[in-house]
C-alpha cells in the first residue's frame, strides 16, 4: 500500500465516523423548548384568545352606539378578520383550542 492509499483508508475509516459522532452530539445538545417554555406559550395563547374576545364584545359594543363605527377586524356578516389566530390555531393542539 502507498501512503496515500493508507490516508485515504484512515480517513474513511477513523474521520468519517468521527465527524459524524461529532455533529450529533451537537444536534443533541441543542437547545430545545422545555416544559415550562412550552407551558408559557400555553398561558399565551390562552390570554391573546382571552384578549381577542374582550376586542370583538368591545367593537360589538361600539358599533351598536356608534352606526358610522367600522370595526378593523370584524367583517360586515359579523365573521371575523383575524387570519393570522387561525393560522396559529392550526399550530395547537386540539386539547388546548378554545370551543
Amino acid at each position: 500500500m502507498e501512503f496515500g492509499e493508507v490516508i485515504a483508508l484512515m480517513s474513511v475509516v477513523i474521520g468519517l465516523p468521527w465527524l459524524v459522532l461529532h455533529y450529533i452530539t451537537k444536534w443533541k445538545t441543542a437547545p430545545t423548548l422545555t416544559v415550562n417554555d412550552e407551558a408559557l406559550l400555553d398561558e399565551m395563547y390562552q390570554l391573546a384568545r382571552r384578549l381577542d374576545d374582550r376586542m370583538e364584545t368591545v367593537e360589538r359594543l361600539v358599533a351598536a352606539d356608534n352606526p358610522d363605527f367600522k370595526a378593523s377586524r370584524a367583517l360586515t356578516d359579523g365573521s371575523r378578520n383575524s387570519a393570522d389566530f387561525d393560522e396559529i390555531e392550526d399550530r395547537v393542539p386540539a386539547k388546548t383550542r378554545r370551543r
